[in-house]
């Protein structure tokens, strides 16, 4: 997976919106407001933090070496995932899914009526 690649799959979930408040080298990728993806598209190897059901993540980080707890973040509920070729490009899609449907699943009913628009 590219750079350009992850951003899209960040982007492509209705909603969401790429911000810079750590300056410019971190994107956020934001949905109503709540961040549920942070990576440094530039940095070798890429990598991007994911939320994460605290219970999965800990089979997630026993069984893969390319997930971590979340760099800078809560360990409970974040995941750091290096993209390096061993992870499938479907799992680190799935865990993108997972990390925005998360987010959406903790918005006010109001907040996701207005994604639905």
């Amino acid at each position: 997976m590219t750079p350009d690649e992850l951003k899209a799959a960040c982007l492509v979930h209705n909603g969401a919106v790429e911000d810079f408040p750590f300056g410019p080298e971190a994107s956020v990728f934001k949905v109503a407001g709540k961040v549920f993806a942070i990576s440094r598209l530039e940095h070798e190897p890429l990598a991007v933090s994911l939320k994460a059901d605290p219970e999965i993540s800990v089979g997630l980080r026993a069984a893969h070496s390319a997930i971590r707890p979340g760099y800078h973040l809560n360990k409970r509920h974040w995941n750091t995932v290096t993209i390096d070729g061993s992870l499938n490009e479907q799992m680190v899609l799935d865990m993108i899914e997972d990390s925005y449907d998360l987010v959406v699943k903790s918005l006010t009913r109001a907040q996701r009526a207005a994604l639905d628009k």
